[in-house]
């Protein structure tokens, strides 16, 4: 039986994530901050094929204890689904954010991510195969002036994505990126009018936001080992969104 992690598990994406992965048979640590009730509802539907650990990546001991579950109870990993990641308590003119606010959202996005995978591509390395999956943003590349430290970590992810990317391609160890446009999670509540108004004038061309489940259809083909010679791509999930149109 293959393991999966999947950090940020509690809801929207990484919960889809997390349930189409144990559908598919995969034992499944999965973490957050805290245990919400669908994580609950995975537990009794699939039993001992679900582990929780309650972590925040951007701590050293948390993210050691996430891997020594994974050993502990299923002997190791091959997938990590890097999905965890904040949205700026505030959004705020990028003249206005404080180290405190750049450190919150850069702490979990890139340096939990970055030194998880180090940890994850250790084991992998040792047990020759694995594959990690990062999932990004088109706002690595797309400017938010009201929250640029959101888009520095997520550049941050996808430099990251190409450096793992590199250093293990020869060594059966598959590391990818999955940059979401705008999809419909708890952390667009606020301003999910404005996406849906955005989606229907044509700035989305598919018309509609995305959703979990389109992420997750793309974590299983790379799960499935559809894409290994793809290794290193940056996949982006938006609709169509990241096209220049004239």
């Amino acid at each position: 039986m293959k393991t999966a992690v999947i950090t940020g598990a509690s809801r929207g994406i990484g919960l889809q994530i997390a349930k189409t992965l144990l559908e598919k048979g995969y034992a499944a640590v999965l973490t957050a901050r805290a245990k919400s009730e669908e994580i609950r509802e995975l537990e009794t539907r699939f039993g001992s094929r679900v582990a929780f650990i309650a972590a925040d990546i951007g701590r050293e001991s948390d993210r050691r204890s996430i891997l020594a579950s994974a050993m502990e109870s299923f002997g190791g990993v091959v997938l990590l689904v890097n999905n965890a990641g904040v949205a700026p308590r505030e959004r705020k003119d990028m003249l206005e954010i404080t180290e405190e606010d750049y450190d919150y959202v850069m702490d979990i996005n890139l340096k939990g991510t970055y030194f998880l995978t180090q940890e994850a591509a250790r084991q992998m390395l040792l047990a020759g195969e694995g594959r990690i999956i990062n999932i990004g943003s088109i706002s690595h590349d797309t400017v938010s002036l009201n929250r640029a430290e959101y888009c520095i970590s997520k550049a941050g992810v996808h430099m990251l994505t190409q450096l793992f990317a590199v250093r293990l391609a020869g060594k059966n160890v598959k590391v990818f990126e999955i940059s979401p446009g705008v999809i419909d999670t708890p952390m667009i509540e606020k301003v999910k009018d404005k996406y849906n108004a955005l989606a229907e004038k044509g700035t989305i061309p598919a018309k509609r936001l995305g959703t979990p489940r389109d992420i997750a259809g793309i974590v299983s083909a790379i799960a499935d080992g559809l894409l290994d010679y793809a290794a290193g791509t940056d996949i982006r999930c938006d609709g169509a969104m990241h096209i220049p149109v004239l």
